[in-house]
């Protein structure tokens, strides 16, 4: 039988073949999030509601970051590969039923199920590469995964506008399912995990731990979305609603001190490295998912990009991504020096999303690409070297439930990000609406609008079309100053985290002596 140490040695090729279903999974999480993008306009106006329009991301972004912590103790429970594969099944069955909805109750609700499944995915394709990959080395191996992510990148947005404009937005989801299946077969097939964690004779998970934490991350995303828009933020119901976020957070605390198997283990938060890693990713998701769910809005309706033109722009931050991250990783590999990355990611992501604010009804296609360059560099600096600070920093036995809480953190940032995001971008749209003096009720036309009726109504009514655009504008430059300004939390905590060195063995081997323990020492 394979001994830890067997797996520690192999090549190169092994370990790209072990690591060729968790590419196919990788591509499908990753053209998921943006196929849907460059559809969201044509969906809302479809099935009715822009005021839906942030809960159709934040659905799902809330499901997986809910959903995250929990694979990663199922992995380190019973073993990473068996629950990967089946939150690659859940993640299947609710785009199935995406592609199935016939309303935005429907739609969103669909989402949160897919995104239960997707939680598993990202957070299994990093473990596995825990598994598979001592740390010295993880950098040039997660380098590759991040240029995979990319080309889903790349491919998603042309894919999805496509698919939106020649035949149907349900197909967007319809498409994971043949790549989906080909995922399961190649990981059934190739990924063999020598020292996978066996199934325990007595199981137990925090199912109480999982309740609060899904209770009072629900509650406080509900009172950001909701307040200002639905209700006032000193109703009644917005008052309660934090209330029950604070005394959950609390409640939530309390649980995971005494639990056996918490689904967030609190020691692992006495690492300052993995403190410090998980609140830069926090920062990172906010601005991501800002950016993939807005910036759609602003292409199709004020530049008058096409759902294809639109997915086809998006390429300059992609292609930037991909070389920063690939760079990137090989670089670490080969010095094992890495926190001046998240330091410059931090400065070229906020960057990027200040220009992006600047942007208004004259602002060019190619001004437009320049901006998502210095954009994509930032984020290719951050993805990767926060989550291997993270790995580093804990030990192995936790290497499921950390990479969970990573991951956790970072799709919490992207789930609070489009909330806040989403609420500022729908009444700054009103507002702008409001104050321009058009006829009663034609405010309301907005919640069924898709780039198509919009270029309708610029024939009879031309004089809303320039009031609507300039709305647009103003909200997505509000949404990415916003955004740019949280980053610069990102930059101030990543002056802190310590170079740790970088662990060059896998565990078992006599010279693998640093672990979570000794990190906070140094």
């Amino acid at each position: 039988m394979t001994t830890v140490e067997d797996q520690a040695q192999l090549t190169p090729r092994q370990i790209i073949t072990a690591m060729s279903g968790l590419i196919v999974a990788m591509l499908l999480a990753q053209l998921d999030n943006m196929i849907v993008a460059p559809a969201l306009p044509t969906i809302v106006g479809d099935l009715g509601g822009l005021n839906h329009l942030s809960w159709v991301v934040t659905g799902y972004i809330l499901a997986s970051a809910v959903a995250t912590p929990l694979w990663g103790k199922l992995g380190d429970l019973f073993g990473h590969k068996g629950t990967f594969m089946a939150s690659v099944v859940m993640f299947l069955v609710g785009s199935a039923l995406c592609g199935l909805a016939q309303d935005m109750t429907q739609l969103v609700l669909f989402r949160a199920f897919q995104g239960l499944g997707a939680g598993g995915l990202i957070v299994g394709i990093m473990s596995v590469v825990g598994m598979l990959v001592p740390p010295r080395e993880r950098g040039k191996y997660i380098g590759i995964m991040m240029a995979v992510m990319p080309v889903s990148m790349i491919g998603g947005p042309l894919v999805g506008g496509f698919i939106t404009d020649h035949l149907s937005w349900r197909w967007n989801f319809y498409v994971n399912l043949p790549l989906g299946a080909l995922a399961l077969f190649v990981i059934w097939s190739t990924l063999h995990l020598s020292h996978e964690t066996r199934p325990r004779d007595k199981v137990v998970i925090d199912w109480w731990g999982a309740g609060v934490l899904s209770t009072w991350i629900v509650a406080l995303v509900l009172a950001i979305t909701w307040g200002g828009t639905e209700y006032a933020w000193g109703s009644w119901q917005i008052v309660t609603l934090f209330a029950v976020a604070g005394v959950g957070l609390v409640a939530f605390l309390l649980i995971e001190r005494r639990a056996e198997e918490p689904v967030i283990g609190l020691h692992l938060f006495s690492s300052s490295n993995f403190s410090l890693a998980t609140a830069i990713g926090f920062v990172a998701g906010f601005a991501m998912f800002g950016t993939i769910t807005f910036l759609p809005q602003f292409q199709q309706f004020v530049q008058g990009q096409s759902a294809t033109n639109s997915g086809l722009l998006l390429m300059p931050m992609m292609f930037s991504l991909m070389a920063v991250s690939l760079v990137g990783g090989q670089v670490i590999s080969r010095t094992g020096r890495y926190k001046a990355f998240p330091i410059v990611g931090t400065v070229l992501l906020g960057g990027g999303l200040f220009l992006f604010s600047t942007m208004d009804v004259g602002t060019s296609t190619f001004r437009t690409a320049l901006f998502m360059i210095v954009l994509g560099a930032g984020l290719g600096c951050l993805m990767q070297t926060t989550n291997l600070v993270a790995q580093n920093s804990v030990d192995i036995r936790d290497l499921g439930a950390g990479t969970g809480t990573f991951t956790f953190v970072r799709t919490l940032g992207g789930s609070i990000g489009v909330a806040v995001l989403g609420a500022l971008y729908t009444h700054e749209i009103s507002s702008s609406l409001g104050s321009t003096g058009l006829p009663a009720g034609a405010s309301d036309r907005v919640s069924e609008l898709t780039p198509a009726k919009l270029d309708e109504i610029a024939r009879t009514a031309p004089d809303f079309v320039v009031a609507f655009k300039n709305a647009v504008a103003s909200g997505t430059g509000t949404v990415f100053l916003v955004a740019a300004v949280v980053t610069i939390a990102g930059f101030a905590l990543s002056w802190f985290i310590r170079e740790v060195p970088l662990r060059g063995s896998m565990p078992g081997q006599a010279n693998n002596a640093v672990n979570a323990t000794d990190e906070v020492g140094v």
